[in-house]
């Protein structure tokens, strides 16, 4: 019983792990963006540039250039320049695009390794068929050889099969009760695990969108303010504006667009876990059920 506390520990430890890459990843791939921005997107191969100063600082970021002393335009299909000309949001959904695919690489080797070294369905079929054979320590065996956490979870589960097999003062329904009640509590502290860091993509469903459809409207609320000072409509300056501004809003969407198809995938690889644990507990119950009518 001195060592009953050990999981719980070694699962505290692992999220603290998780809570500090979401830490760190979050204002690491906010400062790549805006490196990006600023070094690629804004570099001066991307653009026309009609002034001396642009001669003289070839070198320098166009984000250092001031457009009210040059007239810098994105060479014709050029997508890069067009990008820098979106404005300071563009690197702000640059680092949240950047932060759906490490959260999502992140979570895919985390899932990977949830589910074990071999086939899972194949895994469950196994155990399954050494249950009902009756041969509990080879399907013992076969978790150890699986690996991960549903493995981990049904070998728990095993072992208090054992356990109340061998207790002779439990009769069959307080035995299985107690199988149950292991599987449930081997199974709270292994998947929590998996669903740590979703709540970052699930909610860059949502705020990409947003930040996308506020850069968007901050960039048509200074393209209409050019036009009104300029006196005379100029529709290629309001058309130039407009499609500025619009770079945000495809990019917001791009953003929520790949957070949600990994956050779908996600979820049903943790779904699937979830099944094959539920499928296996069901199995080990109904077996000594059956065995001890």
């Amino acid at each position: 019983m001195a060592n009953a506390p050990k999981p719980a520990t070694v699962k505290n430890e692992s999220s603290s792990a998780s809570n500090l890459f979401a830490t760190l990843v979050i204002p690491i791939c906010i400062l790549v963006g805006v490196s990006l921005f600023i070094f690629v997107l804004g570099k001066p191969s991307n653009f026309i540039i009609e002034d001396a100063i642009a001669s003289t600082n070839s070198k320098v970021s166009l984000a250092f250039f001031n457009d009210d002393t040059t007239h810098i335009l994105p060479k014709v299909g050029n997508y890069g320049g067009m990008a820098f000309k979106g404005g300071f949001i563009v690197p702000i959904l640059m680092g949240m695009l950047l932060m759906v695919m490490v959260f999502s690489i992140e979570r895919l080797i985390v899932i990977g390794k949830a589910t074990g070294k071999g086939s899972l369905d194949a895994f469950i079929k196994k155990v399954q068929g050494l249950l009902s054979a009756g041969n509990i320590q080879a399907a013992v065996a076969e978790c150890d050889k699986q690996e991960g956490s549903v493995a981990n979870v049904i070998k728990s589960g095993l072992k208090k099969y054992s356990e109340v097999e061998a207790d002779s003062r439990l009769d069959v329904e307080q035995s299985v009760v107690a199988i149950q009640k292991d599987i449930e509590e081997a199974t709270s502290l292994e998947m929590p695990m998996l669903e740590q860091n979703l709540t970052v993509i699930a909610t860059l469903v949502s705020v990409g969108t947003l930040t996308g459809l506020l850069g968007t409207v901050t960039g048509m609320i200074k393209a209409f303010g050019g036009l009104a000072n300029s006196g005379a409509p100029d529709q290629a300056a309001l058309a130039t504006g407009i499609s500025e501004a619009l770079i945000n809003t495809a990019t917001g969407i791009s953003t929520s667009t790949v957070a949600i198809i990994m956050y779908n995938i996600l979820t049903s690889k943790i779904d699937k876990l979830t099944y094959a644990i539920d499928e296996a507990g069901f199995s080990i119950i109904q077996t000594y059920a059956s065995t001890h009518k």
